[in-house]
């Protein structure tokens, strides 16, 4: 079967192994530089077309994807004479994979819809190195026949898609994922640093927390550092979860309510973030708390 052709904007490291992967799989895939050249020219020495803006990727294949850092980036190569917007047209896709406020994704949607084209999103679970062997999970949503249409991609990218419903349900729940896991990461590092002003050692601590409900893969990640130095088991970076934990906070604004839980996790993150531990991975966040609890 013929492979659609794959426009991609935004190799940083989950998406230069997501077009890696879309190679390994025989797809042409053509892509623009973003920020740096490293990833575009591993690219396209193995085959991939380079072409000077998203309007020429969009114009150029059936699917668009990005994998962007932020709302403000995917608005800004979506929008505008040489945005990917501009260059759809009839019958493609655009699919959205980073994690963006919904409320924008559903206003990208309609001004995409306005051309005969479609958008998805399908905010991206796991790591790069998952990404690489085709075993992400994918939060994908949208329209049903479009998503229907593409999954077959999809799948080759992704161990786990889902489809969640109508356009933004996938950011939706990204993000409720990400406040909850980064609730849990900040209340775990407080209470080893808590047990650390209290003489309780950090090893008796987790044998505790592990043997009861307590027990996750979040704890085991956090805790890989905080007992072994090993930052790694969580590749997150604290910049990433304020930004997500942020635009939790700002959905729930939207819908008119105000987020509790998050208050914590959110002034931890920031009080890190101050710091200069922004590029430092969440399980590094212990370290925060050390100073700002002694």
């Amino acid at each position: 079967m013929t492979h659609p052709t794959i426009g991609f904007i935004g190799l940083g490291l989950m998406g230069a192994a997501m077009v890696g992967r879309l190679q390994d799989k025989g797809y042409a895939v053509v892509v623009t530089a973003n920020r740096s050249r490293p990833n575009i020219d591993a690219a396209v020495a193995r085959g991939a077309t380079e072409v000077g803006t998203a309007r020429e990727v969009a114009a150029a294949s059936d699917i668009t994807m990005l994998c962007m850092d932020t709302s403000d980036s995917v608005e800004s190569r979506m929008r505008g004479a040489d945005g990917v917007i501009a260059g759809l047209s009839a019958g493609k896709v655009v699919i959205d994979f980073g994690t963006s406020l919904p409320h924008s994704t559903r206003a990208l949607g309609e001004e995409v819809a306005a051309t005969g084209a479609q958008m998805l999103d399908a905010p991206i679970g796991r790591t790069p190195s998952h990404a690489k062997d085709g075993l992400l999970n994918l939060m994908c949503s949208g329209d049903k026949a479009t998503f229907d249409a593409v999954k077959p991609v999809l799948d080759d990218l992704g161990e786990n898609v889902f489809h969640l419903g109508d356009l933004g349900s996938g950011h939706t729940i990204k993000l409720i994922n990400n406040f909850f896991s980064q609730a849990m990461s900040n209340a775990l590092a407080e209470a080893y640093v808590m047990g650390d002003v209290a003489g309780i050692e950090r090893q008796k601590l987790y044998d505790v927390i592990s043997a009861g409900p307590n027990h996750s893969l979040i704890m085991d990640f956090v805790s890989a550092y905080s007992l072994e130095g090993d930052p790694n088991k969580l590749a997150f970076s604290i910049r990433n979860a304020h930004k997500d934990v942020g635009y939790y906070r700002q959905m729930a604004e939207a819908a008119g309510v105000k987020s509790v839980n998050s208050e914590g996790a959110y002034a931890g993150l920031s009080g890190a973030l101050e710091a200069g531990m922004g590029d430092a991975m969440v399980p590094e966040i212990v370290d925060y708390y050390s100073k700002a609890l002694k």
